[in-house]
């Protein structure tokens, strides 16, 4: 394309918020943090623009792109940015106590307590975590899975938990089932149910003898988006006697999350990505002390070991469970901090507004997609009780298993419009011998409905170049 040509795509198109500077900080926000000044948000709703570009000022990122794969990694409030800078300073310098700057000893306890009633959960449940995979290792290593037992898992789910499902299943002979679930193509509208059935159906194949012992799966599917029933799931297995494990990479900072009403075992969620903490953080949500595991498990077991810890021993059975799983040795206090701050800011904005928020932006884009590119195929159901802030499309129906092609249409978007976005890849159907590509679109707070009709309107141009 010639430079004349590109000015006038990025002029045209990039018509987003990207960039602004932040400016005019108000109040005081975090009382561990007194130099992070943020202004006050006043209730608002989905459509009060003059709230959310309050929200929007609250980021630094760079003018000239409009950043749109949070699903791959979020970006950091400034005045996150700087209190965690100064706290790492505070560290250097006073390494022995760190100036008493984190509390006492295991040094995070006030966080998690600041941060629970946001996720719908107690302070003893909530264990400040490297990332999801982190939390996933830590509960499937630690679970005494045995020859013969079952575990029940997508055909879905991240590397970052197969790995270690594997790894925990080959170490002792236990066997993993995959259960295909739904994929919407646009052919047939899908309901709640048609996820809850396939487990419904997997739990009375596998379970006749009571040997499955977990079963795993995304809140929200990496690779199309798709937003599981996790309560009605997790209400199937524990009527059967049988602990959950969701991997929430992308619920934590999207959904507006109730961890008590949702009745998980355990909830492992990522820190960097939609909560825009720093990277290796997260957050992993342990039910009352795992105390269900007793009643679900063979008395003869040792339900839980303490892989991730190192107070694993039987000497620390006087403390509780997550003191003991959040103890590591020394940690990176001041990335937790800045988690932890990230959490109350998005807590002060208003979980229920920001899921709100990326709800209708993300509605909007699948809106202007069938009406920019009515060609194109989704993979992301329309019905808002299954949608997220993730896209799955792909302008190109004719071949959806040509990845070149859509590789180079995700580049051009991003170098010659000033769009990012991502691409993904996964099997439709479980034996399927071929792969789906697609696009993958993330609307979080900082967009707004210029950002959408921007990247639409860029890539249905792009389309017509390309098609």
């Amino acid at each position: 394309m010639s430079e004349t040509t590109s000015k006038f795509n990025r002029r045209d198109f990039l018509k987003g918020s990207a960039g602004v500077a932040v400016a005019g900080l108000g109040t005081s926000l975090f009382s561990t943090s007194a130099a992070a000044k943020q202004p006050t948000f006043s209730p608002g709703n989905s459509s009060n623009k003059n709230f959310w570009k309050k929200v929007q000022q609250q980021f630094s990122l760079a003018k000239g792109n409009v950043y749109m794969n949070i699903g791959t990694t979020g970006s950091m409030p400034t005045s996150v940015q700087q209190a965690y800078a100064e706290n790492t300073e505070l560290v250097a310098t006073y390494p022995w106590d760190m100036q008493n700057k984190f509390g006492s000893w295991p040094y995070m306890s006030q966080m998690a307590a600041d941060i629970a009633p946001g996720f719908g959960a107690d302070e003893n449940e909530i264990v400040l975590s490297r990332n999801t995979t982190d939390g996933m290792v830590s509960i499937l290593s630690g679970l005494d899975f045995q020859k013969d037992d079952i575990i029940i898992t997508t055909h879905h789910e991240h590397i970052g938990g197969r790995s270690p499902l594997f790894s925990a299943a080959d170490r002792v002979g236990a066997k993993v089932v995959f259960v295909e679930i739904p994929v919407y193509t646009g052919k047939k509208k899908l309901k709640k149910q048609d996820f809850v059935n396939v487990f419904a159906d997997a739990i009375k194949e596998h379970n006749a003898n009571g040997n499955v012992r977990l079963v795993m799966f995304s809140h929200i599917t990496y690779v199309t988006g798709t937003l599981l029933p996790a309560k009605e799931i997790c209400a199937l297995a524990r009527d059967h006697g049988i602990p959950t494990l969701v991997d929430a990479a992308h619920t934590i900072g999207m959904m507006n999350v109730d961890l008590h009403d949702m009745d998980c075992d355990f909830y492992a969620g990522s820190g960097h990505k939609w909560q825009c903490g720093p990277g290796a953080t997260g957050i992993l949500y342990v039910r009352q002390e795992a105390e269900r595991l007793i009643r679900f498990w063979p008395a003869d077991r040792r339900p839980f070991y303490f892989v991730n810890s190192s107070l694993g021993e039987d000497g620390y059975q006087t403390m509780n469970f997550v003191t003991r799983m959040q103890y590591i040795g020394n940690d990176n206090y001041p990335a937790k901090q800045a988690l932890a701050d990230t959490c109350k800011l998005w807590d002060e904005i208003g979980r229920d507004k920001i899921e709100e928020r990326i709800l209708d932006l993300s509605a909007l884009c699948k809106e202007e997609l069938s009406k920019q590119l009515p060609n194109g195929t989704f993979f992301c159901p329309p019905e808002r009780e299954l949608s997220s802030g993730l896209t799955s499309f792909n302008p190109f129906s004719d071949d959806l298993s040509n990845s070149s092609r859509l590789t180079e249409f995700r580049d051009l978007l991003r170098e010659e419009y000033g769009y990012t976005i991502r691409t993904t890849n996964f099997s439709i159907h479980l034996d399927d011998t071929e792969a789906t590509y697609a696009l993958r679109i993330s609307t979080h707070l900082f967009h707004d409905e210029d950002d959408v009709t921007g990247l639409v309107k860029a890539m249905a141009h792009l389309y017509k170049r390309m098609a």
